[in-house]
């Protein structure tokens, strides 16, 4: 008898606060069910939850220790460097460089704050995923277009080869062809042996370069299912809060009916 895998990534009923005030509210997800990868997308207005529901599961934010799991492990109560070592890396919400060093030099810390771990990544092929970066590599990460310092926290968080990566407003504030090149480098970023959590404004976008979709507003999980399910109604109604109450966590299924 064969046993299944558990979740890549797994919260249960996950509450997060800053001092008193609640950002989660009993949060519920699985992510990569079975071992599997994928893309997932979370979107949501602003002050919804989403950049707190990623700072929890990078060990930003500590919580209860069951309350996340990574591939069947605890990880709720350890620091942000443990999680790191276990093959979760963080491409934050503005970038967050090392503004006295190199590009190369930003890139060399990927490697060494996460676990090391065989995989694709290197300063070679992070150079080839973004030949601009090559040409760059000796300027301070402060003379580089929003765009480009984009790429350098990716760069950053490949270095550690993840089995699981989350990216954190990937798109904010970019010019849209700077956007489309990044999103084009989505496949090659993610492979097929890492499960890849995206925090996304554009719903547009979120819901084409995803598998599925988490929506929150206030803090809950609104709305899930397949981005090729889910109806622009559907994710309307759960962004906004309007129309039909959408608080029993309503999930599309395969068959496009919601359930």
């Amino acid at each position: 008898m064969t046993t299944s895998k558990p979740p890549i990534l797994e919260l249960t009923s996950l509450n997060a606060r800053y001092g008193d005030f609640q950002a989660l509210f009993d949060v519920q997800m699985a992510i990569g069910v079975h071992g599997a990868h994928e893309v997932v997308a979370i979107i949501g207005a602003n002050g919804a939850g989403k950049t707190t529901l990623l700072q929890s599961v990078a060990g930003l934010l500590q919580n209860r220790h069951e309350q996340i799991k990574y591939k069947g492990q605890a990880i709720g109560a350890l620091r942000a460097d443990q999680v790191a070592k276990l093959g979760i890396a963080l491409v934050p919400e503005g970038r967050q460089l090392f503004p006295s060093l190199s590009v190369e030099e930003n890139l060399k810390i990927g490697a060494t704050i996460g676990r090391k771990r065989n995989g694709p990544w290197s300063l070679d092929s992070v150079y080839r995923l973004f030949p601009v970066l090559k040409e760059r590599r000796q300027q301070a990460s402060t003379q580089l277009s929003g765009g480009q310092q984009q790429m350098v926290a990716i760069g950053r968080a490949l270095m550690a080869n993840p089995e699981l990566i989350l990216f954190d407003e990937i798109s904010l504030g970019l010019a849209p062809v700077i956007i489309n090149s990044i999103y084009q480098a989505l496949p090659d970023i993610v492979g097929s042996e890492t499960t890849a959590v995206i925090v996304e404004q554009d719903v547009n976008r979120a819901m084409s370069v995803s598998s599925r979709i988490y929506c929150l507003q206030e803090g809950k999980v609104k709305l899930q299912g397949n981005s090729d399910v889910l109806t622009r109604e559907q994710i309307t109604e759960a962004y906004f809060g309007t129309g039909v109450d959408t608080g029993t966590n309503a999930v599309a299924n395969n068959s496009g009916n919601a359930v």
